[in-house]
C-alpha cells in the first residue's frame, strides 16, 4: 500500500482521487490548502504526491518546486494534475520537476495507470500522457466532465 498525498481544492477531485486510489489499495490523504501542503508531505512521507497546478495561495507549479529544493522529499515522484492546460504547460511543470502530466477531465484508467507507474519507479521522464495535449485548442471541460471544476 503506497501513501499519496494529494493537493486539491476542490472537493470533487478530492473525493474522485481518494476513492480510486483507495480502490487500489492505496492511502491517500488530501490537503486543500496549498500552503499546508509541505508540512502535511513531512509529517505523512508520502510515496507519491499529487498536485492541481491551478491552486490558490501557493500555485502547484510553485508546491513542485518547493518539494524538489526539500531534503525529505526531494525524491517523492509528482504527478501534476489540471482543467486548463495550454500549449507549453506540460513542458513548464515537467521542467519544475513532475515526473508525470494529467489533464482533467482525467481518464480514470489513465490516471490509475500513470500512479502505477510512478509508484514503480519507471523512468518517469518517460510517462508520456496523449491526453495531455487533449485541451490544448479548448477552453476546458464543459459542465458534468469529470474534474472539470477548479476553484
Amino acid at each position: 500500500m503506497a501513501k499519496i498525498l494529494i493537493v486539491e481544492d476542490n472537493a470533487l477531485n478530492i473525493k474522485l482521487f481518494c476513492d480510486l486510489l483507495a480502490a487500489h489499495g492505496h492511502q491517500p490523504e488530501a490537503v486543500t490548502d496549498s500552503r499546508n501542503a509541505i508540512d502535511a508531505a513531512r509529517s505523512f512521507s508520502p510515496d507519491l504526491v499529487i498536485t492541481d497546478i491551478q491552486l490558490p495561495h501557493v500555485s502547484g507549479l510553485d508546491l513542485i518546486r518547493l518539494i524538489r529544493k526539500d531534503e525529505e522529499l526531494s525524491s517523492v515522484p509528482i504527478m501534476a494534475v489540471t482543467a486548463y492546460s495550454a500549449r507549453g504547460d506540460e513542458e513548464r511543470i515537467r521542467a519544475a520537476g513532475a515526473q508525470a502530466y494529467v489533464s482533467k477531465p482525467i481518464s480514470v484508467v489513465r490516471f490509475a495507470e500513470t500512479v502505477d507507474e510512478l509508484l514503480k519507479g519507471d523512468d518517469a521522464a518517460e510517462i508520456d500522457n496523449p491526453e495531455s495535449q487533449a485541451n490544448e485548442a479548448d477552453d476546458g471541460p464543459g459542465p458534468g466532465e469529470t474534474g472539470g471544476e477548479e476553484d
